[in-house]
């Protein structure tokens, strides 16, 4: 008999985790498992409950109830200062009487290892983070960017078994944050660390985590990878949350093994694949805006998914445009198209009566 391949036990699990301050759930119930090197990634609005997580696992809050287990030992208990765990906050908190050497020894110093040892693993680290040059500077001589490796490299000095990054990039402006994301995974995946970080950046998480929790007053909502979450979330928050989306409200009017036809005010959408739901159960179509054709020409070539509206607003990207069309009756869909050419080619403008649709394997049926 052949058996499904199960997923390995968790290198990190958290099992029933939940954290209640004046009898509220910051934490709710959350059981996650996390593989040996893997980024994984916490995403959520602000005050949804992933920084109290991540608190929790390094040991500054104690769980209300459930377990943190890392490596095989429930580490839910343990003073933060005896887990082999770091942790990088936001802020980097690099001393900044010491120069850069000086800081990414000064947790080997406390530990009491020899300095032949510190020497060595001070060097080490500052090659990893190609900052060789810049050892005998203090932090406010460097730039935000390299403020932010040498963090990194105090932090991943001691070996830890786990990093904790918090908010990691927050300080960087977003062209040097974009840069830094791939600088910092390359970074963390040549050490083989296993990482929890945090972050309310959505393109930070595609971008930089293997997997994403998304998170909402307290719980979690959804883990994937990034592909997954944005493909096929779980339901209306995660769709809502992570990228542009548009929303169809209406019922099941179809159901076949190889099709479905959602009703909705704006008309039947068709959707290519069976759902094994009950006629007339609510549902809502998701339509990311990127998945969606616009033209002043009706298509000779489309049947299904047709629908026609006015452009109310057009903003340019640069890489991309968007549109804003209002459908009879007031529904605002959004639209994006790439910019393929340096000249303009497109000739929609304000006002402009459109036509738009999609394929019928764009939509996503969420059921709440």
């Amino acid at each position: 008999m052949n058996l499904p391949k199960l997923r390995p036990e968790g290198f990190l699990r958290t099992e029933n985790l939940v954290k209640r301050f004046d009898g509220v759930a910051a934490v709710d119930n959350v059981s996650l498992s996390i593989q040996k090197g893997e980024i994984f990634a916490l995403l959520g609005s602000s005050g949804c409950g992933k920084s109290t997580l991540l608190r929790m696992l390094a040991g500054f809050e104690t769980p209300t109830s459930g377990q943190v287990i890392l490596n095989g030992v429930d580490i839910a208990k343990m003073p933060p200062y005896e887990r082999p765990i770091n942790m990088m906050f936001q802020s980097y908190a690099l001393f900044p009487h010491l120069n850069i050497w000086d800081n990414i020894a000064f947790g080997l110093k406390r530990e009491g290892m020899p300095s032949a040892q510190i020497k060595t693993r001070v060097d080490e680290m500052l090659n990893l983070v190609q900052l060789t040059d810049f050892a005998k500077r203090k932090p406010h001589q460097l730039s935000g960017g390299q403020q932010q490796r040498v963090a990194l490299a105090r932090s991943l000095a001691k070996k830890p078994q786990l990093l904790l990054l918090d908010e990691p990039l927050g300080a960087l402006d977003k062209k040097l944050r974009e840069r830094t994301q791939f600088e910092l995974v390359n970074i963390i995946e040549s050490v083989g660390v296993t990482v929890v970080m945090v972050t309310h950046d959505q393109e930070e998480a595609m971008t930089m985590a293997s997997r994403i929790a998304v998170m909402s007053k307290g719980k979690v909502l959804q883990v994937g990878t990034p592909k997954e979450v944005y493909e096929h979330p779980a339901n209306r928050f995660v769709a809502d949350f992570i990228g542009n989306i548009n929303l169809f409200d209406g019922q099941l009017s179809v159901d076949e093994p190889d099709r479905c036809e959602v009703t909705t005010e704006q008309g039947v959408v068709h959707i290519g694949h069976g759902i094994s739901g009950t006629l007339g159960m609510p549902l809502a179509v998701a339509v990311r805006p990127e998945k969606i054709q616009i033209s002043k020409d009706k298509p000779a070539d489309v049947a299904i998914n047709l629908f026609h509206g006015t452009v109310r607003e057009i903003a340019y990207f640069g890489s991309y445009s968007s549109y804003i069309v209002e459908m009879p009756g007031g529904r605002r869909v959004k639209v994006t198209e790439a910019n393929q050419s340096r000249h303009d080619n497109s000739n929609i403008t304000w006002e402009d009566k459109v036509f738009f649709w999609w394929d019928d394997a764009a939509p996503v049926t969420l059921t709440q």
